[in-house]
């Protein structure tokens, strides 16, 4: 008898003390329950313990977003942006558009800049 296939989730590692973050979190949710898409997120302040199941440190996901998508490939930064772009109806565009080989790096450079920025900010803001 063959095996039944199970569907998991993407699942979202986010820091909701950022409230850049929290905000753009918010606005993945409501635009994913628009279209019927459907993702698990994680605050990682209110479950420490799940940073186990992606091998990061809490500094690390403070500092970049992580997806951990539905084959359990993990997607860290402008590629976990890529991820729910791609499971999110009417976001394929931009997930082909990040993807493309001349703005696939330039995607990382501007994540990895506004990232390290976004985070030196929260921290002189004492919020961690």
């Amino acid at each position: 008898m063959p095996e039944a296939e199970t569907t998991e989730l993407p699942k979202v590692y986010y820091n909701s003390l950022c409230p850049v973050c929290r905000a753009g979190i918010e606005s993945q949710r409501r635009r994913m329950a628009a279209v019927g898409a459907a993702a698990e997120f994680c605050d990682i302040n209110e479950h420490p313990e799940a940073l186990a199941e992606i091998g990061a440190s809490m500094e690390a996901v403070r500092e970049r977003l992580y997806v951990r998508e539905a084959d359990g490939t993990l997607a860290i930064g402008a590629d976990a942006f890529t991820a729910l772009a791609r499971v999110t109806k009417g976001q394929g565009w931009l997930a082909w558009l990040a993807s493309l080989p001349l703005l696939k790096p330039l995607s990382h450079l501007a994540y990895n800049a506004f990232a390290a920025r976004l985070y030196r900010w929260n921290r002189r803001r004492g919020r961690w």
